[in-house]
């Protein structure tokens, strides 16, 4: 890894800390069926509305064996507001019918338990895990991977490989809280339209934010 490479993820590191000391998950949850549940939600729907509709399928669904056995309309109709809802049901559904089945319906604390369950992949997984269960890792979403290529420190589309070239820079005790670090910068400041490049602090370490002043 050159040694540039490396104290560029440092300074990137210590700018974030600075200026997002209080990045979290904005899913609201309690346990880490919830989160679940809440995540699996989040796709194509923000955060806030998940947050206004999971009140009460939480009460309504508090176990795994609620999620299982509930007919498929009701689900759909539950989740109908973040829409997407017809896969929505079927996955959570499908997702808690294999919990129940191998898990005794608690959700496990291990990557590779998470990754098999029906239609959890690693972005999912360490959500969870760096959420609920406190285990580091390294979630990249859409605004991970623009911001990481933005960057420079990855030259990858694939998020598996970003995931792993992220891996390779940032000290591990710091995956979890650097990806909602790097979520809320990709929100707030570096957006996929008009990221507001003269204003970025990260700018002197970011090749698009230099290229963008060389125009």
């Amino acid at each position: 890894m050159p040694a540039t490479l490396a104290e560029k993820a440092q300074a990137i590191v210590a700018l974030l800390a600075e200026h997002y000391p209080q990045a979290h998950c904005t899913l609201d949850f309690t346990n880490p069926l919830e989160l679940l549940v809440a995540t699996v939600l989040s796709a194509q729907c923000t955060d806030a509305r998940v947050n206004q509709v999971t009140p009460v399928v939480f009460r309504q669904y508090p176990t795994a064996a609620a999620y299982a056995q509930a007919p498929l309309a009701e689900l759909e109709q539950a989740f109908y507001p973040t829409g997407f809802y017809r896969q929505k049901a079927k996955s959570i559904q499908q997702i808690c019918q294999a919990l129940e089945a191998h898990h005794h319906g608690q959700v496990p604390a291990s990557l590779e338990e998470l990754v098999k369950l029906p239609g959890i992949g690693r972005k999912t997984a360490n959500v969870i895990l760096g959420n609920a269960f406190g285990i580091p890792g390294i979630v990249v979403d859409t605004h991970v991977g623009r911001v990481a290529q933005r960057l420079g420190l990855t030259e990858n589309k694939d998020p598996v490989k970003i995931e792993f070239d992220l891996m390779k820079l940032i000290p591990p005790e710091r995956w979890t809280i650097f990806s909602h670090q790097l979520i809320w910068h990709g929100r707030q400041v570096c957006t996929a339209k008009k990221p507001r490049c003269p204003s970025c602090f990260l700018r002197p370490h970011c090749d698009f934010g230099q290229a963008a002043s060389e125009r």
